[in-house]
């Protein structure tokens, strides 16, 4: 049904398409105004809708910077019940900063700053009050008004931006030609073996320009499943329920199936809201594993605290020595 919506609206695609080039086009030309920085501030982003890994690359740059630079990260704080600048602390959750930030603030705690503010400007004015070194921009590849020093575009390896077209038809944000601003170009979610011929051939696909480098990356499980106060190895599950509110589960159902591991799958949208209907079936079941963003917004109902795991992951990137030399001279400078 969805197809085919997307079919009957393909009408819509030039104009969709024209109105964000011209206005991708009046920022280029300086006619609508960036607000640029003179220290450093790092973008990642996408040119399409989602599920390309911005948050564990995120988490990438973090343990890259921290223990050289005091780190903060700015997000939109999507789906969050509070408005404005938000600065997390020991009483924030995934219902007053969003759940990614949570992430975030959960993970690496007082070692850098994570915020929320859906005016980036504002975001970055305010953070600037806590002296950070290094600003993380997460998911504000399209966020014009402010002028990251540098940018990460992500797209997946099953899907590129290539190969796509713009809303509603498509699923980009925007024209492929806006990768131009990209620094890195990143592929993410790569088969765990890819050919040289294979990278050579996405590589000449995107055509990258002289100042631009493409990189690849592949999602990497831990053999561990963590909940608030237990930790369980995956390979001795007998059975379970696999929960998941994310833009692409498919890699994940499709990494559990082939450990040939008994479980039935419960696909929630992106960022979803459980409600009480919801955590009555999961009362029902008898051990649940998630993905770590959705662990955030369900830990704090404490009838699945015993039976509630999340599957921690981790990206890992081919010539990872060339990528942190590139983002950490980006800094020096």
């Amino acid at each position: 049904m969805m197809k085919i919506l997307r079919y009957i609206l393909c009408p819509i695609v030039p104009i969709y398409y024209l109105v964000t080039w011209f206005r991708n086009k009046l920022y280029d030309l300086g006619i609508k105004k960036s607000m640029s920085y003179n220290f450093p501030v790092i973008c990642v982003g996408n040119l399409s809708v989602g599920g390309t890994g911005k948050t564990p690359m995120i988490e990438y740059l973090i343990h890259l910077l921290k223990e050289d630079y005091k780190v903060a990260t700015l997000s939109r704080g999507y789906k969050r019940k509070t408005r404005g600048f938000q600065l997390a602390n020991v009483k924030s959750s995934a219902e007053t900063i969003g759940d990614e930030p949570f992430q975030f603030y959960s993970k690496f705690k007082e070692d850098i700053l994570v915020a929320v503010d859906s005016d980036r400007q504002n975001g970055i004015r305010n953070l600037q009050k806590k002296s950070p070194e290094v600003i993380l921009l997460d998911d504000a590849y399209q966020h014009r008004k402010v002028h990251a020093g540098f940018n990460i575009l992500l797209t997946t390896y099953a899907n590129p931006y290539f190969n796509d077209v713009v809303l509603p038809t498509g699923n980009l944000r925007e024209p492929r030609s806006g990768s131009i601003r990209a620094d890195i170009i990143m592929i993410t979610k790569c088969p765990t073996v890819i050919s040289e011929s294979e990278k050579n051939n996405m590589v000449k696909r995107i055509a990258p320009k002289a100042n631009q480098h493409v990189f690849f990356s592949s999602v990497v499980y831990s053999r561990t499943l963590h909940s608030l106060t237990l930790t369980r190895l995956l390979s001795e599950l007998k059975s379970f329920t696999l929960v998941t509110g994310i833009a692409n589960a498919a890699p994940l159902v499709n990494y559990l199936k082939n450990k040939n591991l008994n479980f039935e799958h419960l696909n929630f949208n992106d960022h979803y809201d459980f409600n009480k209907e919801d955590i009555l079936t999961l009362e029902k079941k008898e051990l649940i594993i998630t993905t770590e963003k959705d662990f955030m917004r369900l830990k704090k109902f404490d009838t699945l605290k015993d039976k509630l795991f999340y599957l921690p992951i981790k990206i890992k990137i081919n010539d990872a020595f060339k990528m942190d030399k590139v983002v950490k001279d980006f800094v020096r400078r």
